[in-house]
């Protein structure tokens, strides 16, 4: 995705020495180390295959899904979609209670310029293997005009779609039709404000809280038959250019991912988790901190390591845009 000029020149963060080390251990987080993953931009935790978590990359790759065994970070199977044309901007994964992946191509690297944006739904398949795989395409409008957008939820009891777009100065919830058409326009209207520069969204496995993340924080929401409460700030990572959250499968973490080469999937604790779903807001702990701003860095990182992820992500920004140019 194309980012701002200011984001370029600063924001674009991270480095060894600003964040953690990631092991290879599963939901303790891992390294994904397919060299073709090179922009990771969405993550989903399986439901038919337990430790393996689903990506694609941004634009410029094609039609592809990649199941990665975050037991040891390698792919163990790559899923071909047809029946979608040439995708312009995969940003977004989610599963639905229908076990059926939901792929987001709603980025907009024109800036909100594209009348219409696309989803496309596919059985997980069965078996972890190198396949191609029909995939049911959607024509996704937005009922107040074309916007850029890199989250896409589907909820896990009802089996509908939200969609999160993506704004410097905070962005709105869009809910899509109770069930998707694919025949006629999908339109995705807003009914609540995000106060966040939204990269990715999951909700957890029981339904009952939406989590949202940006660049530099996050947001917990209570999730209550599609209304959403202010929960808890979520302490994200710090990460070379953090595209993507996922739940757990069991909803005890939420899984931090990040574009760029050999790029970390890092856990953090789910704000009031308690072994059975999240019921109430964290009341301290590493997970959440008390209710402020949105895109927050959450007050752990050290001054000289930002510093430093600050300068590194500059170069790093301008390189991205000058290829991407």
């Amino acid at each position: 995705m194309r980012r701002s000029p200011s984001f370029l020149a600063g924001a674009l963060l991270v480095v060894a020495l600003a964040a953690p080390a990631v092991a290879d251990s599963g939901d303790e987080g891992f390294t994904i180390k397919d060299p073709r993953i090179t922009e990771s931009s969405g993550l989903a935790a399986s439901h038919a295959h337990p430790g393996i978590y689903w990506t694609h990359n941004d634009s410029d790759d094609g039609a592809y899904l990649y199941a990665v065994d975050s037991s040891t970070g390698k792919t163990v199977a790559t899923i071909t979609m047809t029946g979608v044309g040439a995708p312009r901007d995969v940003e977004a994964i989610s599963i639905g209670p229908d076990g059926d992946l939901y792929v987001g191509d709603i980025g907009d690297n024109l800036g909100g310029k594209w009348s219409y944006v696309w989803i496309y739904k596919l059985p997980e398949p069965k078996v972890l293997k190198d396949q191609t795989i029909h995939a049911t395409q959607y024509v996704v409008k937005y009922a107040d005009g074309p916007r850029n957008a890199e989250a896409l939820m589907v909820h896990p009891k009802t089996g509908r779609v939200y969609i999160a777009d993506k704004d410097e100065d905070g962005g709105h919830l869009y809910e899509g039709p109770a069930q998707l058409s694919s025949t006629g326009t999908n339109v995705f209207k807003p009914v609540a404000t995000i106060d966040l520069w939204v990269t990715d969204g999951a909700f957890s496995p029981d339904g009952k809280q939406l989590a949202v993340r940006g660049y530099f924080g996050g947001i917990a929401y209570r999730w209550n038959d599609g209304k959403i409460k202010r929960q808890a700030r979520l302490n994200v990572p710090l990460q070379g250019q953090g595209e993507s959250v996922t739940y757990s499968a069991d909803g005890s973490k939420l899984m931090y991912g990040s574009e760029g080469s050999d790029s970390g999937v890092q856990p953090e604790s789910v704000p009031g988790y308690s072994g059975s779903g999240s019921e109430s807001p964290s009341k301290g702990g590493s997970s959440a901190s008390a209710d402020g701003g949105g895109d927050g860095l959450g007050g752990s990182v050290k001054f000289g390591a930002l510093a430093v992820a600050v300068v590194l992500g500059g170069v790093f920004g301008l390189r991205r845009l000058l290829r991407r140019n």
